[in-house]
């Protein structure tokens, strides 16, 4: 996909993602209600797939296109939100605590913090929107850290996230003998049609409402 140079085109790309997954999941769902009963329990085990499915696949195009759009700016880290800078240490951080530095190592770093804020961002490390294809509550908050959503909006969703979305997913994925029923079908869709909206939404405003900004 191109990249996006103006914020109409970032929030078409933001909303042409969201909606073919989101005819996607209302298709399936179409389906299993109008099939027998054979072909509805397959295809109500395929609707908890793709559901969980469009739902990490919208968190990372989201985080990674928000992040592509303003490394095409090449913002000063000064006048970027205090987060972006946190972000490019953190993968450096990483590696140093599994390693035994030096003081000298340590100053050196501490030096090129103190010294960045001249640096440009031009680009986004993107191990830091892995969603690792276990999107659960936690992993989605170390992302929501990372592009600066407020993980509170999120927290009353937790368990829908980590039991009925990703441990149903999980158990599908495994191969294991597990159904879902007919009535739980609008839960599982409405639920995670929200989701991705929630996420996207948040991330659509930090470039209308330029939030990213430094204060």
């Amino acid at each position: 996909m191109t990249k996006a140079f103006t914020e109409a085109e970032f929030s078409a790309q933001l909303d042409g993602d969201r909606s073919w997954r989101i005819k996607e999941i209302s298709d399936l769902k179409s389906a299993a209600i109008k099939a027998d009963t054979g072909l509805r329990r397959v295809l109500l085990r395929s609707a908890i797939t793709i559901c969980y499915a469009h739902w990490e696949g919208h968190v990372r195009f989201a985080a990674r296109k928000y992040f592509e759009y303003l490394a095409l700016r090449k913002f000063q880290y000064k006048a970027l939100d205090r987060q972006f800078l946190r972000n490019y240490f953190l993968p450096q951080l990483a590696a140093l605590s599994k390693s035994k530095p030096s003081i000298e190592q340590r100053c050196d770093l501490v030096d090129e913090i103190l010294n960045s804020s001249e640096r440009r961002f031009s680009r986004m490390n993107e191990d830091l929107v892995n969603t690792k294809a276990n999107l659960n509550f936690e992993v989605l908050s170390d992302i929501c850290i990372v592009c600066n959503v407020p993980t509170t909006y999120f927290e009353d969703k937790a368990t829908f996230i980590d039991l009925f979305l990703l441990r149903r997913r999980n158990s599908v994925a495994h191969g294991e003998e597990l159904f879902l029923e007919i009535g739980d079908l609008d839960e599982l869709t409405t639920e995670t049609v929200s989701l991705m909206r929630t996420f996207g939404n948040a991330i659509e405003n930090h470039i209308y409402l330029r939030t990213y900004r430094s204060a």
